[in-house]
């Protein structure tokens, strides 16, 4: 393993219809203890897996970096790392939701697919309305924030999130660089049994399970339980 004391930038990537700001709130203050310079990136609604890529190739220019995923974040951070093995000091994978390119049964793609639909049918008002409705406070707001923030684009958002393809087994089990997973244990839209199988499958990772209050009591739980052990694994191996 390279010698790595610091990475040169941490760089957040939300989930599907998420924010900079929820990201900034899972990671922002995790990575101010460890005093490692912070990017939140806003995903551009009608290219957000590229806005993702330009931002990860954008701070590999400064030297190797932290990713830090959420949902389709961690999806994108594992699959970058994969490629760009030498730019990357760790990531950080939280609420992983499927494995492998086949979504069909895939929660939180064919959540997202139908919410693409719903919007386009009747409107951001009349949906923000039916999640409000069934979604935890915490959940509620972060969600109204963001998806209005992405509107009109966020139908073609979620569609883009919908068929994005979930790394393969064969990926994952290739990838050389540190990663440590975060999974929600009651969470039925990002399974635990995939952050446990993503876990199995990643050499030398570790998982660190939490629930959905926790999450909604203070979102800086995912940066506080994923880095503590990555930057300690890259302490001790140096």
């Amino acid at each position: 393993m390279p010698d790595l004391p610091h990475p040169a930038v941490a760089v957040a990537l939300p989930g599907t219809g998420s924010d900079a700001h929820f990201a900034r709130r899972a990671f922002g203050s995790a990575c101010a203890a460890l005093d490692i310079p912070f990017h939140p990136v806003d995903p551009d609604p009608r290219r957000v897996i590229d806005s993702y890529h330009a931002a990860l190739d954008a701070a590999a220019r400064s030297g190797p970096i932290l990713i830090a995923g959420i949902s389709l974040g961690a999806a994108v951070a594992v699959n970058w790392a994969a490629r760009h093995p030498e730019s990357v000091y760790g990531v950080v994978a939280a609420l992983p939701a499927w494995t492998g390119a086949d979504t069909t049964g895939c929660p939180a793609a064919l959540s997202a697919a139908a919410t693409a639909s719903a919007l386009r049918a009747d409107g951001i008002d009349a949906v923000i309305d039916i999640m409000r409705a069934s979604s935890p406070a915490w959940l509620a707001e972060a969600l109204t924030r963001s998806w209005r923030s992405q509107w009109p684009d966020l139908p073609s958002a979620l569609d883009e999130a919908a068929g994005y393809h979930w790394p393969e087994p064969e990926l994952l089990s290739s990838i050389t660089v540190p990663v440590s997973l975060v999974g929600a244990t009651d969470d039925p839209v990002h399974p635990i049994a995939v952050a446990e199988r993503w876990a199995t499958l990643i050499p030398g990772s570790d998982l660190h399970p939490i629930t959905l209050d926790e999450l909604g009591a203070d979102p800086a739980v995912l940066g506080v339980r994923g880095f503590s052990t990555l930057i300690q694994r890259r302490i001790t191996t140096r």
